[in-house]
């Protein structure tokens, strides 16, 4: 854990997000070439994370490292890569690709896990099935039925890549961008040696979208967060010493009866009415939030009164559109190689190059992480929240690593929702290592929204047909 005020960071507390650094970065050299892998390569945040690695100033370059299990979708990837470092025509940076991971991990300084296990195959299952048990998703990918299950199919693949970590990279640094993020941070602590930090962009997105909101700079806004992923409460707004919250909260009230100040931002009501009711804003989208908790979704007049379309509470949003989005993402690498899309973009406030810049430069840099919440001292970094989880706060990076900065204590009740949220994660954890089908009905029976709708011999019997219908993806559940 990390004592914050001997460390040189943008302003005592948090001002803005890295996207106010994002034309300079950290100032000195790299001191080597390094050796990056990217698991899931064929995700769609691969070419931002590229391009962002190749944007680091003072770089010495090195070897980028492309697995993915799809061979078509790692050949156009790919090639992709290979016209981007070399429309750079510095010479620092190569690729390479294998469908094996194990044949790249030697010598990996850096691993970005963007795995997908089973692709499109459980999409539409994981919220048709709870669906018609009367479970109402939006998202459905790191907490409820979509979440667990998501969690049980992917676990067990995530924990055969850090045993070959361990085996091959020991030393490597893990930045895991795939979700459940709270389920995968959690079976990594419990299992594995190997260093993982779980990375989200929801604290940045949300600290930039707060100060619009509040009509300040964001590089002037101070701001503290805490919490889970996707379920982080910013404690702390202010703009030269002004508390930004009243502004923002006389803004809610208008938008939840109707009379917004500003109609292009009159959605994101599940937040803006949790605001209002437990006095801080949190950092997911209001239809990814909604289903953390058991107020929103649990009846149709609730979702229509507060939910809106897309990402602000749409049912079924993610299964009705990842096959597009997926798509999507093909056509777009069809495109940069065809020359109709650009090959180099500004630099982006995603963490994992600037956690890679700070550490090879020596360089502080402050970012908002998912890192055991003890690590075996006396106090946990966020006290009132069970020591053996996952939880997001502020991490300070430099040469010696990532070091989470010991946040103290949440006001109780939000940290009531998030302690809520953390028993169902870590049982939906413990389920996947164990491959236990009791362990996943006891995960949904904690978790709020299906309690919420549900009575437990409900819960079990989803939960059971669940797992029938996805069985392919399931093996040695018991």
């Amino acid at each position: 854990m990390a004592d914050e005020t001997a460390f040189n960071t943008p302003g005592g507390f948090h001002k803005g997000s890295g996207e106010s650094h994002a034309r300079q970065g950290l100032s000195g050299s790299m001191g080597r070439p390094i050796r990056v892998t990217f698991l899931g390569a064929g995700s769609s945040f691969t070419p931002r994370l590229l391009n962002d690695l190749l944007h680091i100033p003072g770089s010495r370059g090195g070897t980028v490292a492309l697995v993915d299990i799809e061979g078509r979708r790692l050949k156009a990837m790919h090639e992709v890569i290979g016209r981007m470092i070399r429309s750079r025509a510095d010479g620092l940076w190569t690729v390479e690709a294998s469908t094996d991971r194990r044949a790249v991990l030697p010598g990996t300084d850096y691993l970005v896990n963007c795995i997908e296990v089973s692709g499109l195959s459980c999409v539409e299952l994981d919220y048709d099935i709870p669906a018609r048990y009367g479970i109402d998703q939006c998202i459905g990918d790191t907490v409820g039925p979509g979440g667990l299950f998501k969690g049980l199919r992917t676990i067990p693949v995530w924990l055969d890549v850090l045993r070959d970590v361990e085996e091959l990279c020991p030393e490597a640094l893990v930045l895991n961008y795939t979700n459940p993020m709270g389920m995968m941070c959690v079976a990594a602590q419990r299992t594995s040696s190997v260093r993982v930090v779980g990375l989200c962009h929801s604290v940045q997105q949300t600290s930039d979208l707060l100060a619009r909101r509040a009509g300040v700079p964001p590089q002037e806004m101070e701001w503290e967060c805490a919490g889970i992923n996707h379920l982080a409460w910013f404690t702390r707004l202010r703009h030269r010493g002004i508390d930004l919250y009243p502004r923002l909260m006389n803004k809610a009230v208008g938008d939840l009866h109707g009379n917004p100040g500003d109609p292009d931002d009159a959605a994101d009501l599940v937040r803006k009415d949790i605001m209002i009711h437990f006095g801080a804003f949190v950092t997911e989208s209001s239809g990814h939030f909604s289903e953390y908790l058991p107020y929103y979704r649990k009846r149709k007049d609730l979702v229509a009164r507060y939910c809106r379309s897309g990402y602000d509470g749409e049912s079924r949003f993610y299964a009705d559109q990842w096959p597009g989005w997926r798509a999507a993402a093909d056509r777009e690498r069809e495109e940069m190689l065809a020359g109709q899309r650009p090959l180099s973009w500004p630099r982006s406030w995603e963490y994992a190059s600037w956690i890679i810049e700070a550490i090879e430069k020596h360089q502080p840099f402050a970012i908002h992480a998912n890192v055991p919440n003890s690590t075996g001292e006396s106090t946990s970094l966020i006290g009132n929240l069970p020591a053996d989880g996952c939880v997001e706060v502020r991490c300070l990076v430099d040469g010696s690593g990532i070091r989470p900065v010991r946040y103290g204590l949440l006001p109780g009740h939000l940290a009531a929702l998030c302690d809520w949220n953390m028993r169902m994660i870590t049982t939906g954890a413990i389920a996947a290592i164990e491959r236990s089908k009791e362990s996943a009905v006891h995960a949904l029976l904690l978790d709020p929204l299906c309690s919420a709708v549900l009575s437990p011999g409900e819960i079990r019997s989803m939960t059971l047909e669940m797992f029938e219908a996805e069985g392919e993806f399931l093996p040695a559940y018991r």
